[in-house]
């Protein structure tokens, strides 16, 4: 609207100006002054403490969010795929949507280290015998408070927060949850946790040295707590070429080593305590990725204590084409063997996109419990 004032003004000076037979200079003058007050409104910003998240210009106006946070970061993940399995009787075929996270972090100033973080995930109802079958829920995956440096090179998360070790290792040793759960997770591995849970997690970052030391309740995201015992948890993980404080990547160099671990006090109200511990490898350059780890159970019961190991690894032919395998070897005091072994290609098609195609197969007492083609797309945005 004062674009168009001001137009509307130039021209009646114009008017004005040639109706007096005024200089040819002076017209010019104030055309240029009428100008550059059009190009001040055009380019002014927007006041700072409006958080712009999402400006979609139409020609006639523009679409703010507000939030008390300064500053709001949206993102999501999404695992996208088919897999056939031959597995059972008969060959099943079928789409699937594996994962669905939306994330919000919400930081209290503009260049703070603080803040609070949401992410929601999708997850397909197939146990509940009700009328909710096979509907599509959601599931609150991470709810936690961040401070940085709460202590020396030390920030906190408090709530639904990260355990120690899996974020950990999907961003340094397996680059591929996509397809499947890192080792200590994985349904026919060793099966002893998962990636988030409530409670309090210090996690201290140095060039040489980082560590996640937490207290929760011990059941996991999606299980159910009955408050009768906590879980003490850890990683310590040495950086040989002084990366701990860097996010890295596959065209880093890095090498580290790990020691970590769970003593759970009352596990699942089974009146018994679960202890598991264990130590990661990894050494990544740009070319490859080699990386590998051993863990035992010593308490926990039948179903828990036992011993195995899992390796895996990437061979990078071009920046776009990776070639990924990996062996997973699990077995229980009772006797249970467990295996897993995948093989695949993967492509990465842009920054936001990784389509990836490989076979994996799962064996518990060398029985097929999993026998399957995959085809999958990552999807990050």
């Amino acid at each position: 609207m004062k674009k168009i004032l001001l137009s509307v003004a130039t021209i009646a000076t114009m008017a004005t100006v040639s109706s007096a037979n005024s200089e040819i200079d002076t017209l010019k003058t104030q055309m240029a002054e009428m100008m550059e007050k059009i190009e001040k409104l055009e380019s002014s910003e927007p006041s700072k403490d409006v958080a712009k998240v999402t400006h979609a210009k139409t020609e006639k106006k523009g679409t703010l969010v507000k939030s008390k946070a300064p500053i709001l970061k949206i993102s999501g993940k999404h695992y996208l795929g088919f897999v056939s399995d031959n597995a059972g009787d008969s060959r099943t075929n079928e789409f699937e949507t594996r994962r669905n996270y939306l994330q919000i972090k919400g930081y209290f100033a503009e260049d703070s280290k603080d803040y609070m973080r949401i992410t929601l995930d999708t997850f397909h109802n197939t146990d509940d015998d009700g009328k909710d079958k096979g509907s599509w829920e959601v599931r609150l995956k991470y709810a936690y408070l961040y401070l940085d440096n709460v202590l020396p090179y030390t920030g906190v998360e408090l709530g639904q927060a990260h355990r120690p070790w899996i974020d950990y290792e999907e961003h340094h040793g397996w680059n591929y949850r996509s397809i499947s759960k890192v080792f200590v997770e994985a349904h026919n591995g060793a099966h002893f946790t998962n990636s988030s849970d409530l409670g309090i997690n210090f996690k201290t970052k140095l060039d040489y040295f980082t560590s996640e030391l937490g207290v929760f309740n011990g059941e996991g995201y999606h299980g159910v707590e009955d408050g009768n015992g906590l879980s003490g948890e850890w990683r310590l993980t040495g950086h040989i070429f002084g990366t701990g404080k860097k996010h890295v990547h596959k065209s880093d160099t890095y090498a580290d080593i790990s020691f970590l671990g769970q003593y759970n006090t009352d596990y699942k109200a089974k009146g018994n305590d679960f202890v598991w511990y264990g130590v990661h490898a990894v050494y990544n350059q740009a070319e490859f990725l080699l990386a590998g780890q051993y863990i035992t159970a010593t308490d926990g019961g039948a179903d828990k204590e036992g011993k195995g190991y899992s390796v895996n690894g990437e061979f990078r032919v071009t920046d776009a084409w990776n070639i990924i395998g990996r062996y997973d070897y699990f077995e229980l005091d009772a006797g249970e063997e467990r295996k897993i072994m995948l093989g695949g290609l993967a492509y990465k098609y842009n920054k936001n996109v990784e389509f990836i195609a490989n076979y994996v197969k799962e064996e518990v007492d060398n029985t097929t419990e999993v026998d399957a083609l995959m085809l999958t797309a990552e999807v990050n945005w």
